[in-house]
Parts: structure tokens; sequence; C-alpha cells
């Protein structure tokens, strides 16, 4: 009996405790599910609170968006009528300008001598002993002695072509001759102004295939001739003249130039920039790329001998283009982002006109900066090519006279 004792005993008491074990694990599970689903009925109220928050912040974001679209319709409602504005006070200035253009300064050739040169003509017929006089101050008069003092008129011809170019009129004839872009072998020739703005692209024109490739938009057309720049690779640059009626090249010459320095800083292309005028053949160059200034050469048309160097001063730094007039020089300033042309620094051969004193001369604001400006001394007009459209300047020009 007392074995089965004990174990009866034995069996109560392990039954007893399994199940205070039990009991704790239970408990113990519960208490962790208990956890659990607050963490979760937070988490829950979180995610709640949270999107409540989200869909708060996109109403707002909404809200915000659509202020900001009125905003910038009212803002480019605003931009547009500022630019209309700007427009309008920009073509008053430019008529304001040719109605009433600064004067080109100089030093004594500002006098335009009217009491002595005029008196001398009045007492030319009293006074015969003063006829030498008098004949050397006409020679002087009737000599190219006239400067630009504002832009009159311009006239917007057309758009063909690339955004560089250059297009010029032969003083002599009404032959108007085509450069697209910055170098080719062959030329546009148009018989007049009105059939070039009459003919689509280049249809309708002579075209006329050069022995070589011209290069940059430099050329000029002087007495039924073409003077035009070519540069080979690590070549010196040479002047071509080449006959326009024969179609032949009757001289080259040689001109030791650096053939990376280009003339002017916003057309980097242009080595060497030829230019004619009442006075003949001009070249402007840069001798090397550590030039700061534009140098003039006076050439010979006929055999295109160099007569005369000089140092313009003026910096090739932001100028986009130059031309010559009655021996002085003009050249033409921008910025890299284009702005207004401005004439800004003058060089007269004959000492008549000082840059320094000279007003800026304005160019109407167009499209974008000059590729070319190339002068008619029979017209007194400019030929410009700017961004591929072809415009014409009118000049108002004004005498000087040294005393």
């Amino acid at each position: 009996m007392k074995p089965v004792f004990l174990l009866f005993v034995s069996t109560f008491w392990t039954l007893t405790g399994a199940q205070y074990y039990y009991q704790g694990l239970m408990d113990y599970l519960d208490n962790r599910l208990l956890a659990i689903e607050d963490h979760m009925q937070l988490w829950h109220d979180q995610s709640r609170r949270y999107h409540t928050e989200l869909l708060d912040f996109k109403k707002r974001t909404a809200e915000a968006m659509d202020g900001l679209r009125n905003d910038h319709g009212t803002i480019l409602e605003d931009l547009t009528g500022a630019g209309v504005r700007v427009d309008r006070v920009e073509r008053e200035m430019d008529f304001v300008e040719t109605q009433t253009s600064p004067r080109a300064c100089a030093n004594k050739a500002d006098k335009v001598v009217e009491q002595e040169a005029w008196g001398l003509q009045e007492s030319r017929g009293e006074e015969e002993e003063e006829g030498g006089d008098w004949e050397e101050l006409q020679s002087r008069v009737s000599d190219c002695v006239e400067i630009i003092s504002g832009i009159r008129s311009v006239k917007i011809l057309k758009r063909v072509g690339s955004p560089k170019g250059m297009w010029t009129r032969d003083p002599r004839s009404s032959k108007v001759y085509v450069f697209n872009g910055t170098s080719g072998d062959t030329i546009h020739q148009f018989d007049s102004v009105r059939d070039f703005s009459r003919s689509p692209d280049a249809i309708g024109s002579r075209q006329i295939r050069l022995p070589s490739d011209w290069t940059s938009p430099g050329s000029a057309v002087y007495n039924g001739y073409l003077y035009y720049v070519e540069q080979e690779e690590d070549m010196d640059v040479q002047v071509v003249k080449y006959d326009l009626m024969s179609g032949s090249v009757t001289d080259i010459a040689m001109f030791p130039v650096e053939s990376q320095a280009s003339v002017y800083s916003l057309n980097p292309e242009i080595v060497a920039d030829l230019a004619a005028d009442d006075e003949g053949l001009w070249l402007l160059y840069a001798m090397s790329d550590s030039e700061p200034n534009i140098n003039l050469a006076k050439m010979d048309p006929t055999t295109l001998d160099i007569e005369q160097i000089w140092d313009t001063r003026c910096p090739r730094e932001n100028a986009e283009a130059a031309f010559v007039v009655c021996g002085t020089v003009y050249v033409v300033y921008n910025t890299r982002l284009a702005s207004r042309s401005r004439i800004q620094c003058l060089f007269d051969v004959n000492d008549m006109v000082v840059s320094e004193e000279a007003p800026l001369i304005y160019f109407p604001r167009r499209y974008g900066a000059h590729a070319s400006l190339k002068y008619n001394p029979e017209e007194k007009q400019l030929y410009g090519w700017d961004d591929g459209y072809q415009i014409i300047y009118r000049l108002t020009m004004k005498r000087k006279l040294l005393v």
C-alpha cells in the first residue's frame, strides 16, 4: 500500500505543477497578445492620423498649385505686357534716334568752318588773288570727309540661308552677291536687290563657282572684282582677287597673320575682314591672339600691295563686326547674349574723328547679332546679315572738314 500511495502523491504533485505551468504560460501569451493588440491599435490610429494629414497636405498642395498657376498666368500676362511696352519704347527710341541723331564728335573736324569755308566762296569773285586758297579748300570739300551721325531707317529684306553669312552690292553696279554660311566655293549673284528680295531662297540667281573656298563672311566686291579671304589649314591667310566678268583669278596676296587669330571675338571664324569705301580697299585683321586691338591695312585694289598699316586701338573683345566709311573704321560691339549692337569705337586714318569723343550709335534691336556689315558708298547704306535675316541700314551722314 505504501508504494501505491507514494505513486499517487507523486502523480498528484506532477499534475498540479503542470497545471500551474500551463496556466502561467497562458497568462503570458494572453498578456503578449494584449500588448500586440495595443500596438496594432496604436499603429492603426497613427496610420489613420497620417492618412488624414496626407489628405490635408494634398489638399493644401493642390490649392497652392492652383494659386501658383493663377500667379504664373498673371506674371506671364504682366511679362507679355512688359515685353510689348519695351518693344514699343525701343521702336520709339529708334524713331527718336533717326529724327534727332546725336552728333558725331571729332577734334577740329567738328567745326564745319561755315564762316571760313563759305566766306571764301563768297569772296571768290571779289578777290581773285584768293582763288588758290579756295581751290585748295574746294578740293578738300570734294574729298571723302563724311562720317556717320545716325541710322536713318531700317529695312528687313528677307530671311534666307544660314544664321551667319554675308551679302553686299557692287558700288559700281546693281548686282547683289550673297555668301551663305561661313565658308564655301560658291556665291550667288542677283541682278538687283529687288530680284533678290523676290526670289525664294537662291532660285533665280547665277551661281558663281570659285577656284578656291572663301573663308568667313569677310569678302568685298569692288569695281567688278571680288576680293575674298582664303585660308587653308596651317597656311597663311591669302587675299584673292577674282574678276567677276571673266571668271578668273587675277592676283593673290599672302598676308602674314596667325591663322587662328580672329578679328572679332563674337565672330571667331573671321580671321580677316575686307571692306571697301570711297577711298578704296581695306583689310581689318589681328596679327595674333595676344594682340588686343584690331589692325587696319590700306590695300591697293589693283596689285593687292599693302600701302599702310594702323593700330585702330579698338579692342577685339566683344566686337562683332566693323566697316569703313571715308577712311573711318566703325567697330560694332555686342554681348555674348545678343543685345543691341552699337558703334562704340571709331578710328580715322586722317585723324579727323576721335573715338573717345564720338557718341554711341545704337542699331535698332532685331534678332541676334550681326555676322557681317558691308558698306555701300554709292547708296550710303549698310548691308547686314543678322541671324539669317538680310537687313539694309540707311545711314545719316555729316560732312567734316579740317580747319
